[in-house]
């Protein structure tokens, strides 16, 4: 730090004051440098008013529990503050988030009380009351709801306690009908979704998958009624939404059960390996690998492989992987002709050339239907490296 111990004191016995004042200005204030600090975006200033009104374990939320922007700057001591040009609540200066990060005793264990925090509001009658369809007008409950939605189950990755695991619980096992899996479901990259054609959008499982969250997927596979065959969205399998996330463990445990299909693909013809490839997650595509079952060079709809995929995303590593293998064709075209050579050209995946050149099938001049060659893509692209 710029001050060195001089400013460290001064945060010190800043917070010193702030749990000195007590009652709720020392909870306000010890709560809201939480969020600020560990939040996984910035929080507006109504978000984070939201959630400190929330009381933990509660199934009603009290919107009279809702404090003042400046009743908090106030319990903070100044600590934190509103960057006005970005609406959001960011710490008063970057020296105090590192003085923060270097005693992290300050708070006792952050994630698993923010995850349980999000999931009290989730499972509070309010929420519950809504259906999983848009509703027209979501009033006080639209601006902690999003959230809460994408990122409880990131917080509960990190740190879950049991109360939290019970809580995850609970909202899991209704969560294909919660509004909750509206906003999860329309932050995920799949833009081809037709949503309104779906019954469902993403289930307990998935969800579970989704977030890598190992203790609460087995205990909801574990529950009566829950099976791992179940789709959502595309067709995906849970298997498929942990391999496209890396979730390891996750993957593991989903490929202990023996219903489960590690080759299975989606409606466009994408299996978990495809998915796992297409992120450049090394680990899974590794598991998977492992299995007899899997074709490391199944084609989906559009002819594209796992190694198109992951030529096209820059995974050198992945590219490595699935060239060690014999029964993988490193010059197969896709249905519109191009190779996993022009894709990596065309996204200037340099390295991915390089390894792909110094391989003897793979014709460099091979032109896909529309005649272009990988030089040409590069060339339209202005990926001079690889040109």
């Amino acid at each position: 730090m710029a001050d060195g111990l001089g400013l460290e004191d001064f945060y010190g016995a800043t917070i010193e004051r702030i749990k000195a004042q007590g009652g709720d200005k020392s909870r306000l204030g010890m709560g809201a440098l939480m969020w600020v600090s560990y939040a996984e975006r910035p929080l507006g200033e109504d978000e984070l008013c939201h959630a400190l009104a929330i009381e933990l374990g509660s199934r009603d939320f009290n919107a009279d529990n809702i404090p003042s922007m400046k009743t908090l700057i106030s319990c903070c001591q100044g600590l934190i503050t509103v960057d006005k040009e970005a609406s959001t609540v960011r710490l008063v200066h970057f020296t105090l988030k590192e003085y923060l990060s270097a005693h992290p005793d300050i708070f006792s264990s952050p994630h698993s009380r923010i995850a349980e925090i999000c999931l009290t509001y989730l499972n509070s009658q309010q929420v519950q009351a809504l259906s999983a369809d848009p509703p027209d007008d979501l009033d006080e409950l639209e601006l902690f709801l999003s959230y809460c939605s994408l990122y409880w189950g990131v917080h509960a990755k990190r740190e879950l306690s049991d109360y939290g695991r019970s809580l995850a619980l609970e909202l899991l096992q209704e969560y294909d009908n919660h509004i909750s899996t509206m906003s999860l479901s329309w932050h995920i990259d799949h833009p081809n979704t037709e949503f309104e054609s779906l019954p469902f959008l993403l289930g307990g499982l998935h969800c579970a998958s989704f977030f890598g969250i190992v203790e609460v997927a087995a205990a909801l596979i574990e529950m009566q009624g829950y099976s791992t065959s179940e789709k959502y969205l595309m067709g995906d399998s849970s298997l498929a939404w942990a391999a496209r996330n890396g979730h390891d463990e996750v993957v593991k445990m989903l490929l202990g059960r023996g219903e489960v299909d590690p080759d299975e693909p989606n409606r466009y013809g994408q299996t978990p390996l495809s998915y796992a490839a297409e992120k450049g997650n090394e680990e899974v595509v590794k598991i998977l690998l492992e299995r007899e079952e899997v074709s490391p060079d199944f084609q989906d709809d559009n002819g594209r492989t796992p190694l198109s995929h992951a030529a096209e995303g820059g995974c050198m590593k992945v590219v490595e992987i699935l060239l060690e293998r014999a029964d993988v064709n490193p010059e197969k075209p896709d249905n519109g002709g191009q190779t996993r050579l022009s894709y990596a050209a065309q996204e200037g995946r340099g390295e991915v050339v390089k390894i792909l050149l110094g391989r003897e099938e793979v014709n460099p001049d091979c032109p896909d239907h529309g005649g272009r060659t990988p030089l040409s893509h590069a060339a339209r692209r202005g990926r001079v490296e690889v040109v």
